[in-house]
């Protein structure tokens, strides 16, 4: 009898562990299986999303060396390679064969390297990759993840939004309802959120942030590292109303600020002229004053400011009084 033991160094054969029955007792001897049982590397390899200089040395490197290149859409890929003169046969691995194709990519990694890409960004983030890596660990086989180009985390280093914190949603349902509660689920989340959409329903998802999450800061990063990239800051009021105006056109990614610390009870009208009277009359300018009372009132600085004006105004009246 016999049985296969994995071996997780690139170039190295797999080893049959033959036993056998003597006087003894049994015997085991570990017999090379031969070099056409060699132990290939899934490498994961990420590719521009827009910007074709936007690949590393190492990506070309690799897809220069594997045996076969399992890709999302094998004509968007060819560019690529044709782009950086890479020859290296391809195959087709999407959402509607990814796990038809299984059987076929473990065939080609028995005998060599394989990599995956998608057709842009990191393979398995809102695209397919998720089954192939978690079957490779599965069957042993070494998984080599490779850093690279990821329109998440630009979207979000761009966005002015914190980025201590964040989570990566992917794209939301299609339809209103279901949005809208899957947007509730992190209405109370405090950090950065980051979602996927297609152009023609961007209205509608900020819309729905709008009226599910409250008017707050977003960023919508439009055609990342293309011609017309663009990130668009503001509040999702007024990003909404730029994109109902102007519709957008291709890739998107939506950064929408985490929800707001929760405030303590606003204070009345009078404690907030108070504290602002306070602070003009020590001279502090009223724009300064405004802010920082409205911070500690959780009133709108507009509003509080407006109220300032009002009590410069009747400062002169009070003293001429005197």
């Amino acid at each position: 009898m016999h049985f296969d033991i994995p071996c997780f160094v690139r170039g190295m054969f797999y080893f049959r562990a033959c036993w056998s029955r003597s006087a003894g007792g049994l015997q085991c001897t570990a017999i090379p299986a031969g070099k056409g049982r060699v132990v290939g590397t899934l490498f994961i390899v990420p590719t521009p999303i827009g910007n074709l200089e936007d690949i590393t040395l190492r990506a070309l490197r690799v897809l220069r060396e594997v045996s076969l290149i399992a890709a999302e859409d094998t004509r968007t890929t060819r560019v690529l390679l044709q782009h950086y003169g890479i020859k290296t046969p391809l195959t087709s691995y999407h959402e509607h064969n990814k796990l038809s194709k299984l059987d076929a990519i473990f065939d080609a990694l028995a005998t060599g390297d394989v990599a995956l890409v998608s057709d842009a960004g990191t393979p398995g983030i809102s695209d397919p990759g998720y089954e192939l890596v978690r079957e490779a660990i599965h069957r042993g086989v070494r998984v080599e993840p490779l850093p690279g180009p990821n329109a998440a985390i630009a979207a979000l280093v761009g966005s002015g939004l914190p980025t201590d914190s964040f989570i990566f949603l992917g794209f939301p349902p299609r339809k209103d309802r279901a949005r809208r509660e899957w947007l509730a689920e992190v209405a109370d989340e405090r950090r950065t959120l980051i979602l996927y959409e297609s152009p023609n329903r961007l209205t509608s998802l900020l819309r729905a942030v709008l009226e599910t999450l409250g008017d707050r800061p977003v960023c919508v990063a439009r055609e990342l590292s293309k011609v017309y990239e663009e990130l668009r800051r503001g509040q999702a009021s007024e990003v909404l109303a730029h994109y109902e105006a102007n519709p957008p056109r291709g890739e998107i990614v939506l950064v929408v600020g985490g929800a707001p610390e929760a405030r303590a009870e606003a204070w009345v009208e009078t404690r907030v002229r108070e504290a602002l009277r306070a602070r003009l009359e020590a001279g502090e300018p009223l724009s300064s004053a405004a802010r920082r009372v409205a911070m500690e009132a959780g009133w709108n600085r507009r509003d509080v400011y407006a109220l300032g004006v009002e009590e410069k105004d009747a400062q002169p009246q009070a003293r001429r009084k005197h």
